[in-house]
């Protein structure tokens, strides 16, 4: 073993006992994916000491006693580089784009998404000229919204439209629209939900309406019906956020029994029936001040393809 690797001893107790390997190791790394946990069993960084006599893989049931030697191994370096990637452009001028991000991109490089991200196109269509302040591998990036959500995303090519842009988005005064397909109907045509967002204390990996006793971030999302399909007993929603936490949209929906649609955090096995490969939520409208010349801009993306025909084959 070289300097730059180490070993983790793990001795698994007797509450987790009869999980999977895989499924254990994503909660004790709860920083890392469970696909990054899966490929490093595979490439024979774990190994399992247990009276199993078993091979190590993502599906070993852990027992009682067992002991997991996990070896760590750094990371190759990420670097954002540009990238001949086609974009689908809202708006641009000589501070900042506003994006329609794709289905299945993610916005910035990282562990595990190295490169064909948003940032990566955005380089390559600006020649690398976009604002540091959101460091090397989040240049421009002063919002994000999740890999399967579509949308619009708003890209600074400097530091001071970063900083603008960031202060509206602080004091929430950029108005976001998304639309979304929701389980079930909704109570009421229109309703807003203020229930504030913490980290689940259950599952790190999520968000979670706050526990009693948590302190949580204030949230609140106002929700518009646009149509109801009584056969397939989806509902097709706007939501505006007022504040914009992670996965609030998502996190709020569900709290109240109706979640997004394919959503495969927060949902149900719903999306099967559809194929929607993720939630069915849209970034459709933004409205904010230009941090420098101060003109209103106001931005809608068509709804992307596999959502039009969603909305043709629903009933």
């Amino acid at each position: 073993m070289n300097e730059e690797t180490s070993e983790i001893l793990i001795e698994i107790e007797e509450e987790q006992a009869g999980e999977r390997l895989d499924l254990f190791l994503t909660d004790f790394f709860p920083e890392r994916s469970r696909t990054w946990i899966r490929k490093r069993i595979e490439d024979g960084d774990v190994r399992l000491v247990s009276a199993q006599n078993k091979n190590c893989k993502p599906s070993t049931i852990v027992r009682d006693g067992d002991r997991v030697i996990f070896t760590v191994r750094p990371d190759a370096p990420i670097e954002a580089k540009p990238e001949n990637i086609p974009l689908d452009i809202l708006y641009e001028d000589n501070d900042l784009l506003v994006v329609n991000k794709p289905k299945g991109m993610v916005v910035h490089p990282a562990p595990g998404h190295p490169d064909h991200t948003l940032v990566n196109a955005v380089l390559y269509h600006t020649g690398s000229t976009l604002s540091g302040i959101g460091g090397m591998l989040r240049p421009g990036i002063v919002h994000r919204i999740d890999k399967d959500t579509t949308g619009s995303v708003i890209i600074c090519k400097n530091d001071v439209a970063h900083q603008g842009i960031a202060g509206q988005l602080e004091k929430h005064t950029i108005d976001r629209v998304y639309h979304a397909l929701l389980i079930g109907r909704l109570p009421e045509e229109e309703m807003r939900i203020e229930k504030p967002i913490a980290r689940s204390r259950t599952d790190r990996k999520k968000m979670a309406v706050a526990a009693p006793g948590q302190e949580g971030k204030y949230a609140a999302t106002t929700l518009h019906l646009i149509r109801y399909f009584p056969v397939d007993q989806i509902s097709y929603v706007t939501c505006t956020l007022e504040t914009g936490r992670t996965h609030q949209i998502r996190v709020h929906t569900a709290s109240i029994g109706h979640p997004v649609l394919g959503d495969p955090v927060y949902g149900s096995d719903a999306g099967r029936k559809f194929k929607t490969q993720g939630q069915c939520l849209h970034a459709k409208t933004l409205c904010f001040e230009h941090p420098v010349t101060k003109e209103r801009i106001e931005t809608d993306a068509p709804l992307p393809e596999y959502f039009e025909h969603l909305l043709q084959i629903l009933h």
